[in-house]
């Protein structure tokens, strides 16, 4: 960046961790063209400049720390040399000292060596040169000491060659440190969060995890199975033009029992009626599935209950599938790996011939080709059904007995379909669309002797 051009005389402070600039003008070709860029594009130019002063901050603080580093470098080989250089002249001094007196007491011609020889050389004499060079040496050496201690000790610049390289060597440790410091508080706080991020990632895997165990056990009622079951009736249904909702996660009326509810000719106006169906991936007791139907078509307001299990093993004890129960139940097997719904389809549109009887009254409806109707289908149900076991068992002939299960599955949807024939060729007074239709109270059940009982 170039030199600044003062047109006035420019005010920069510091408040706290913020700098206040006023009348600065920066002559920059660079920075003049990026905030005639950002004036154009219609953004803040000032961003823009508050950027550029942050990164060439910590840009020139960087150099700055590293020119401090190499400075101080310097300054001690500097003075390093200038100690060594000082050290060597004052041992030359002392040398050139002590020379000169080792002449004048031994020079072969000036020296009074050989006058005196015995009496300074003698062990008993106090003026020995050997204790005379001790003295003097001693007291260069202490006098050289001293000196060295007082300079060195000294905060003068002018004196202590290091007291500058002292100060800047304390300063640059001082500043290091704080810079330390910021960043071991910044990179703590960075690790709480990571930790916190890290435990969240961890509870929302346990919580993953419990959800598969819980799949895997069969808990929260089968809900794959449940799936699977609204899907199939929804296919159905809109064959029909009834409506149909998945209500499994839904309060009714004292309960969440029933999880598919479909209303009679719902789609083109009121429903006519309403069909729970309950669907259970393990078996139940006699006395279980009266109780789970009965519940669920209380607190789902509906005329008649379906139970559909996954497999024959499923069907509660002493009953059987397609068999209607007290007039209002019947139960379906249906698998959704299997492929076919057709026990589903059929327990459907009995429960939809039934619901229909009740709501529109019987004497319109001919119950006597309804009951021979209902009854034809049933007996070929159960011939798919001998046939279906004998296709798992049986190996040869299988394309041949294929045909022959299409065949009747074909034969009872056209039972079923005459079913809706007789019931849409009754001419009935509907009630109006705005009046609630009155509940038909079905008929009290018969004895129950564990088979059920046909429409």
């Amino acid at each position: 960046m170039e030199a600044a051009t003062h047109l006035r005389r420019a005010t920069v402070s510091a408040h706290g961790d913020r700098v206040a600039i006023d009348g600065l003008v920066v002559q920059d070709e660079t920075a003049a063209r990026l905030v005639r860029e950002r004036e154009e594009a219609g953004a803040d130019p000032a961003e823009m400049v508050a950027d550029a002063i942050e990164i060439g901050a910590r840009v020139l603080d960087r150099e700055q720390t590293g020119a401090n580093a190499e400075f101080v470098k310097n300054e001690f080989e500097k003075v390093s040399k200038s100690v060594e250089a000082e050290f060597g002249d004052r041992a030359r001094a002392v040398a050139e000292q002590l020379g000169e007196k080792v002449d004048a007491v031994f020079h072969p011609d000036t020296g009074h060596l050989s006058k005196s020889l015995e009496e300074l050389f003698s062990d008993g004499s106090s003026t020995a040169v050997q204790h005379r060079v001790k003295e003097l040496v001693a007291e260069a050496l202490q006098r050289s000491h001293a000196d060295l201690r007082k300079q060195f000790a000294s905060a003068d610049e002018g004196v202590n060659p290091l007291a500058d390289f002292k100060a800047r060597t304390v300063d640059a440790i001082r500043q290091a440190d704080d810079r330390q410091s910021k960043s071991q508080r910044a990179l703590l706080a960075q690790m709480h969060e990571l930790e916190k991020q890290l435990q969240g990632l961890r509870d929302e895997k346990q919580k993953l995890e419990e959800l598969a165990d819980e799949r895997e056990r069969g808990t929260a009622k089968g809900r794959s199975y449940e799936e699977a079951v609204a899907e199939a009736i929804d296919r159905v249904a809109e064959v029909q033009g009834d409506s149909c909702d998945a209500v499994g996660d839904e309060l009714g009326t004292g309960g969440k029992k029933g999880d598919v509810v479909v209303g009679v000719d719902g789609c083109s106006g009121p429903a006519r009626g309403r069909i729970v169906f309950e669907a259970k991936d393990r078996r139940l007791s006699k006395p279980q599935f009266l109780e789970e139907l009965d519940r669920a078509r209380e607190q789902r307001d509906a005329d008649f209950a379906v139970l559909v299990v996954p497999g024959e093993d499923e069907v509660p004890a002493r009953l059987h599938a397609l068999r209607e129960y007290q007039g209002d139940k019947i139960i379906a097997v249906f698998d959704p790996e299997d492929g076919s719904s057709l026990e589903l389809e059929f327990a459907y549109r009995v429960a939809r011939a039934r619901v229909t009887a009740l709501r529109e009254g019987a004497d319109e409806i001919d119950a006597a080709a309804v009951r021979s109707t209902v009854a034809r289908a049933v007996s070929a149900m159960d011939d798919v059904r001998k046939i279906k076991s004998q296709l798992t068992t049986a190996q040869n002939g299988i394309g041949g007995a294929r045909e022959m299960v299409e065949a009747l599955e074909a034969k009872v949807r056209a039972e079923l379909a005459q079913i809706d024939a007789a019931l849409a060729s009754a001419d009935v007074e509907l009630a109006p669309a705005d009046a609630e239709p009155a509940r038909v109270t079905p008929p009290a059940p018969e004895p129950d002797d564990g088979q059920g009982a046909l429409l």
